[in-house]
């Protein structure tokens, strides 16, 4: 039985302690990429480590890491709004939101359908052009190591295929994100989310 937990990187020391505490002593074997942590009981803690590759290959080495000033970016687009984001060891740096109306479907049918479809279609271009030019001007300079997105997928790779955002899409690491409609607040917390240490945790079965 596998499950994947969040952990806030001021917390993963705390948490890998309790892990050994609640499961027995441990080992650990570390990677550039991934830390598992195998404890007496047979359960195992997966960490994926942000910002790969580990340098140091020790417990101590991937808490310094997490801990670590690293330039992330987060872009939040749907059709309602849009934000991006420069954050650093948890401290937003630069960012900037806004919104751009998109009508709602309409009930109505024959050429009225067809009308509102059409508006419908260039209020959401206009709103993903705008979404674009603020990437490029929050996050094409930034000097990002990581790139996390949320929203609409299409909307997101719609921004990306600018030709002036051609070095964010490698960049570009999980999770996706779900958001609403971006506020400041939305993207704050979409920037602590962003943060937060997946690690899949491993117990067997009791029965």
């Amino acid at each position: 039985m596998s499950r994947i937990v969040t952990v806030a990187p001021e917390r993963l020391d705390r948490w890998l302690a309790g892990f050994g505490d609640r499961h027995g002593e441990v080992s650990y074997d570390v990677t550039p990429t991934s830390v598992t942590v195998s404890a007496a009981d047979g359960s195992l803690a997966v960490v994926t480590v942000p910002f790969a590759p580990l340098s140091e290959l020790t417990r101590a080495g991937l808490i310094a890491h997490v801990l670590g000033d690293q330039r992330l970016g987060v872009l939040l687009v749907r059709r309602g709004g849009y934000g991006a984001g420069v954050f650093a060891g948890g401290k937003l740096l630069d960012s900037k939101v806004g919104s751009r109306h998109v009508q709602g479907t309409t009930k109505a049918g024959g050429w009225s359908q067809q009308r509102y479809a059409r508006r419908r279609d260039n209020q959401a271009r206009e709103a993903f052009a705008a979404a674009t030019e603020v990437a490029v001007r929050i996050l094409a300079p930034a000097k990002l190591e990581a790139l996390v997105c949320g929203g609409d997928r299409r909307a997101i790779d719609t921004v990306l295929e600018d030709p002036r955002l051609k070095d964010l899409p490698g960049l570009v690491r999980p999770p996706f994100l779900g958001v609403p409609d971006p506020k400041q607040k939305v993207l704050e917390q979409a920037g602590v989310d962003a943060r937060a240490i997946r690690i899949e945790v491993t117990q067997e079965d009791p029965s």
